[in-house]
C-alpha cells in the first residue's frame, strides 16, 4: 500500500500542475492557485519523506501531515470550482482523486495509531 500511495500522490501532483498550466488565471485566482499548488504537492512530498523516517512515530507524523495537506487541497479545489463556477472534467477527476487519497491516508494513519496500542 505504501508504494501505491506514493505513486498516486506523485501522479496527483503532476495532474494538478497540468490542470493549473492549462488555464488562464486572473490575479485574484492566482492566490488560490498558489495555495492549491503548495498543498497538492505537499501530499506526495510528505509521503515520500515518510519513507526515510527514523521511527514509526516519525513515519506516522509525515502521513498525518500528508492527510492535512490532502484535506487542504480538497478545500482549495472546491473553492476554485465553486468560486469560479468551473465545469471541467479534469477538475472533477482531481477532486475524486484527492478524496480517495484522503480516505487512504486517513485509514493508514488510523492503522498506525492502532498498531501502537
Amino acid at each position: 500500500m505504501e508504494k501505491e500511495i506514493k505513486r498516486r500522490s506523485y501522479l496527483f501532483s503532476l495532474e494538478t500542475i497540468k490542470f493549473l498550466k492549462s488555464r488562464q488565471w486572473d490575479q485574484l485566482s492566482m492566490v488560490l492557485v498558489r495555495q492549491l499548488l503548495r498543498s497538492a504537492t505537499s501530499i506526495g512530498a510528505n509521503v515520500a519523506e515518510a519513507r526515510n523516517s527514523a521511527s514509526r512515530l516519525e513515519f506516522k507524523r509525515f502521513y498525518e501531515i500528508a492527510l492535512k495537506s490532502a484535506n487542504e487541497t480538497l478545500y482549495w479545489l472546491n473553492l476554485l470550482k465553486d468560486g469560479y463556477q468551473l465545469k471541467d472534467e479534469k477538475l472533477d477527476m482531481l477532486l475524486k482523486e484527492v478524496d480517495e487519497l484522503t480516505r487512504i491516508l486517513a485509514s493508514s494513519v488510523l492503522k498506525l495509531k492502532q498498531a501502537k496500542s
